[in-house]
């Protein structure tokens, strides 16, 4: 292949990329406004400017588009927010900073909100992805948990296991109440709070 066509093949590429995006954006925007169930091919390929045939060039089926969406939410959090360091506390601090992170991203916390709710059946594309996010989700609490029992960080009394459990629901609870209530709900505070509750107070 000569050199003068690299430019080209290179260009197609960054154009597909592009569209894909343009693609899984418009479909966040459509499971958003009315669930996964409620959304047409149709009508996401007319957002984001392609024919219903070049949408399916990209995404063979419902699913495959789905998934794609899922993925960039998921991208987008490790991008945004990281745990400082490899500390049981930085661990549980990352959740903190995530729930802050997500106030200011109203859309994808609604597409999350709606899809989880949707995705409780069994036969819903969406079922495995949740199952394993909640699964891997309350595994990492658990274990930061266990560490800062270990360290005899934790109140009496605490049980990490239980504690966990608490913890991802808290955290789905208040990004329900925010959607409802934005400005009189601060989800990283509460959550914040909530895990002060859990320590020990330091010693004098």
């Amino acid at each position: 292949m000569s050199a003068g066509k690299a430019p080209g093949k290179h260009g197609g590429y960054a154009k597909g990329r592009l569209r894909r995006e343009q693609i899984v954006s418009a479909a966040a925007e459509v499971y958003a406004d009315v669930g996964y169930h409620g959304a047409s091919v149709r009508e996401i390929a007319k957002r984001a400017g392609i024919s219903h045939v070049g949408l399916l060039y990209y995404f063979p089926d419902r699913e495959a588009l789905l998934t794609a969406v899922l993925e960039r939410r998921d991208e987008e959090d490790r991008a945004h927010v990281a745990p400082k360091d490899s500390s049981p506390q930085a661990a549980v601090q990352y959740l903190v900073d995530l729930a802050d992170h997500n106030a200011r991203r109203h859309g994808m916390v609604d597409l999350y909100v709606r899809l989880a709710a949707e995705a409780i059946t069994e036969d819903h594309p969406a079922h495995g992805y949740f199952q394993a996010h909640y699964a891997t989700t309350r595994a990492y609490v658990r274990r930061a948990l266990g560490e800062l029992a270990e360290q005899g960080a934790l109140r009496d009394g605490v049980e990490a296991e239980s504690a966990a459990v608490a913890f991802v629901a808290l955290m789905d609870g208040l990004q329900v109440q925010w959607l409802t209530s934005p400005h009189e709900v601060d989800m990283a505070k509460v959550l914040g709070s909530f895990v002060q509750q859990l320590l020990r107070e330091p010693s004098a």
